[in-house]
């Protein structure tokens, strides 16, 4: 925590410049009361504490009350801070695709993969209550093959360049197959590269879409049983640990997968704010000159 308001104002920084366009006297939002905190602050707030590991917002703003009183006066409750944060979530998004169009710029290769995002243990299955408002997005039950276990709640689809820079995501109903999202890269803007899956990504019929709309060149594993059987390419094998890095970084450091949110919009808040504070720290490493995904060591200095 220590030298919270040096890293806020670092990410102030970055956040405002690219949302420059879209503030006046430093809200996006007109309002009839000019507010204490302006929104380029609840932005910048919420990707500090996801950039920062803290993944508890009544202790983040508890310290911010008690030891940085005087760096924050015009601190407002948390629940207005909540309020607001979920509805300025699309600008925080601007911000972490504007930094990786940035990074990403001349990238011709990407990776595609899911992450299970758990909501309560398999044993509340039944008392569940949180993320019911609509059954479009509810949660339920999915498998992990990666873990080889049941869990409740969502995936998280991610494509990130071979360099670890995100791209787009989605978050999806826990049993919704892989093979779901590829409608979705389809129509994220991505064209004329390579896209590199596992075997949950392997269908001739998609390969031929994806190619025929957008020249997007999608290689996966075969089976070892199929007719035109040939060795997945070492290079691509290689290039396919750095997305698994990235979901080791989430889980650790991002604690992507402990929820304190009882909303489906909490929900998605929080992981747009994490998604963002990881390209906001590789975007401070990018700047500084040093490895990109050393992204504990961003803010130090």
């Amino acid at each position: 925590m220590h030298d919270l308001k040096t890293n806020f104002d670092k990410i102030y920084e970055i956040s405002n410049s690219v949302l420059s366009s879209c503030l006046f006297d430093g809200n996006i939002k007109v309002y009839r009361h000019k507010p204490k905190m302006t929104d380029i602050e609840i932005i910048t707030l919420s990707i500090c504490q996801e950039a920062l590991g803290i993944d508890s917002e009544n202790f983040f703003w508890s310290k911010l009350k008690t030891d940085y009183s005087q760096e924050f006066p015009n601190l407002i409750h948390i629940t207005r801070y909540n309020y607001r944060r979920k509805y300025l979530n699309g600008y925080i998004q601007k911000v972490n695709t504007a930094l990786s169009s940035i990074l990403n710029e001349g990238e011709n290769a990407y990776i595609v993969d899911s992450m299970p995002i758990p909501i309560c243990k398999n044993s509340r299955e039944n008392r569940l209550k949180i993320c019911q408002e609509n059954f479009e997005t509810a949660p339920d039950k999915g498998y992990s093959a990666v873990n080889k276990q049941y869990f409740i709640g969502y995936k998280l689809h991610l494509v990130i360049s071979v360099r670890g820079v995100y791209s787009s995501m989605n978050l999806s109903k826990a049993s919704v197959h892989d093979l779901k999202y590829l409608t979705d890269v389809k129509y994220s803007g991505l064209n004329n590269c390579l896209l590199l899956g596992d075997r949950g990504y392997l269908s001739s019929s998609q390969q031929i879409d994806l190619f025929n709309y957008a020249k997007i060149d999608l290689q996966t594993p075969k089976r070892s049983n199929q007719k035109d059987f040939e060795e997945y390419a070492p290079i691509f094998k290689y290039n396919r640990k750095r997305i698994e890095t990235t979901f080791s970084q989430l889980t650790d450091h991002l604690l992507m997968k402990r929820n304190y949110a009882k909303s489906f919009t909490g929900l998605t808040t929080r992981i747009i704010s994490k998604m963002t504070a990881v390209t906001v720290l590789q975007y401070i490493n990018h700047k500084n000159q040093k490895p990109l995904n050393h992204i504990k060591h961003a803010l130090a200095g």
